[in-house]
């Protein structure tokens, strides 16, 4: 059976204007004709380094903010003519989790009406509020005795428990989370992770992880998208990505995973330099000033996106022969 897209990024382009003394008046590319699907029911993971543009894609697939150019379609229908009611309903229905769980809760909300506020807001009577509260907490292993305590008095994995209960509360149907564990320890990580992999399940999410880490992405992703200063350089199912990765790109960040043996080359060899600024976008192939294998044909011509396999694409020119 075929799902049909639930959410769908088309030619998604976002820049910002630079405010620093030195680079006043500059526009830097956060997106540049971006496309994508989100399933109904999958859990599309977004990767790359800081600065290539994956919380910029999120909030813009959120709803949170507007792009300069192409749009955002939510069941088919465009966020730009969705009428109020229809744009609040998608709202309730898009829910995100932030990387910093503290700043994304009320610091002088108690956290049992920080969770039940979606709740109200949906009309949901008192006695069934409370309910309905606590079988949210209970699933994010979260006890019902902490209602009465504020944010400031949990550890850093029992806020982003907080925040996946809070977006739970507004009962969406997609649940898109911004580096949801960077900030946490390793063993908090696991237990996030798991937390997510169980709200899929029983919630029926469709999900969307944003993360640098694609370890975390491997274990809980069906299909992996790689990003580059603004576009997409590769994308297929997470096994295949791992499997046989087909950009220069995707195989350096798998060098860097601790412990992987999926490259012949360690991470330094693979990646030269460091991100090069979105201020200064390299011409041809972004990427071409950090590949060891770049070419003449790199340095002046934009690599087209082209599937190599069922839903496996890579825009590099020399994919075929590297990866062949």
């Amino acid at each position: 059976m075929i799902k049909s897209p639930i959410l769908s990024a088309v030619d998604l382009h976002k820049t910002f204007r630079t405010s620093s003394k030195s680079h006043t008046g500059r526009f830097l590319t956060a997106l540049d004709g971006i496309f994508l699907d989100l399933l109904s029911g999958e859990t599309l993971g977004i990767a790359g380094e800081s600065g290539c543009g994956k919380s910029t894609l999120a909030k813009v697939i959120a709803g949170l903010l507007t792009p300069d150019a192409g749009k955002v379609l939510y069941k088919g229908t465009e966020l730009a003519q969705l009428g109020q009611n229809d744009l609040t309903q998608f709202r309730r229905k898009t829910q995100m989790i932030f990387q910093d769980p503290f700043s994304s809760l009320n610091p002088r909300m108690r956290v049992g009406d920080s969770i039940s506020e979606p709740l109200i807001i949906a009309g949901i009577p008192d006695t069934l509020r409370r309910i309905e509260r606590d079988r949210i907490m209970a699933a994010v292993g979260l006890p019902s005795e902490v209602v009465n305590r504020f944010p400031d008095e949990f550890s850093g994995g029992q806020r982003q428990r907080i925040g996946i209960a809070r977006a739970l509360a507004a009962f969406p149907e997609i649940l898109i989370a911004d580096e949801p564990v960077s900030s946490l320890d390793i063993s908090i990580q696991a237990q996030i992770i798991n937390i997510l992999m169980q709200m899929k399940r029983d919630f029926t999410l469709s999900m969307m992880i944003v993360s640098h880490n694609l370890l975390v992405l491997r274990h809980i992703c069906d299909r992996i998208i790689i990003m580059y200063l603004g576009v997409i350089v590769e994308c297929g199912p997470a096994s295949e990505i791992f499997r046989r990765c087909r950009h220069p790109y995707t195989e350096a960040l798998i060098a860097a995973i601790p412990g992987s043996h999926a490259a012949t080359a360690s991470k330094d060899e693979l990646l030269h330099d460091d991100l090069p600024s979105a201020l200064s976008i390299p011409p041809g192939c972004r990427f071409h000033p950090r590949c060891r294998h770049a070419v003449d044909l790199c340095r002046h011509e934009v690599p087209k996106l082209i599937e190599y396999a069922s839903g496996h694409a890579a825009a590099c020119h020399l994919s075929s022969q590297l990866y062949s």
